[in-house]
């Protein structure tokens, strides 16, 4: 019989500004893939809704505030970890309250869509690029 995975749950982020542009940031020194662009975000822990999990770390992140009634459900991936599988729920957003300020000490800048493509990224973010792209490009 063959052992079913143990599923990670990790909620992410594409906050959209005014011209169209994501936030991206680099996953902190010290973790795995450190260095590497990826959507803000992080583990949804034992109880926690999808959606509120994303409202804590954005603001542990980012120190802005998002509304969960201001989250679109986006796209997700899955992504083999060893023994393990990443289960990884992006959600899209274009309001928020407050200044962003990268709180662990990572880097952060705003990319159009076609910029997405070109970056270094972890396994599990670059399918939500094409989605994204997608839904974006649909909304016009």
């Amino acid at each position: 019989m063959e052992k079913i995975p143990t599923i990670i749950f990790v909620v992410a982020l594409a906050l959209i500004d005014q011209n169209e542009k994501i936030l991206m940031q680099t996953r902190p020194l010290g973790k795995s893939m450190a260095g590497l662009w990826e959507f803000p975000g992080g583990k949804v822990e034992e109880g926690e809704l999808p959606e509120d999990a994303l409202v804590r770390e954005i603001k542990e992140e980012l120190n802005i505030g998002i509304s969960t009634q201001n989250l679109t459900p986006t796209c997700f991936a899955s992504e083999p970890l060893g023994d393990k599988n990443l289960l990884l729920l992006l959600y899209s957003a274009d309001k928020w309250d407050g200044d962003i300020i990268a709180k662990e000490e990572q880097k952060f800048d705003w990319f159009d869509l076609d910029m997405l493509s070109k970056l270094d990224m972890p396994p599990a973010d670059i399918p939500l690029v094409a989605n994204l792209k997608k839904i974006l490009n649909n909304r016009h």
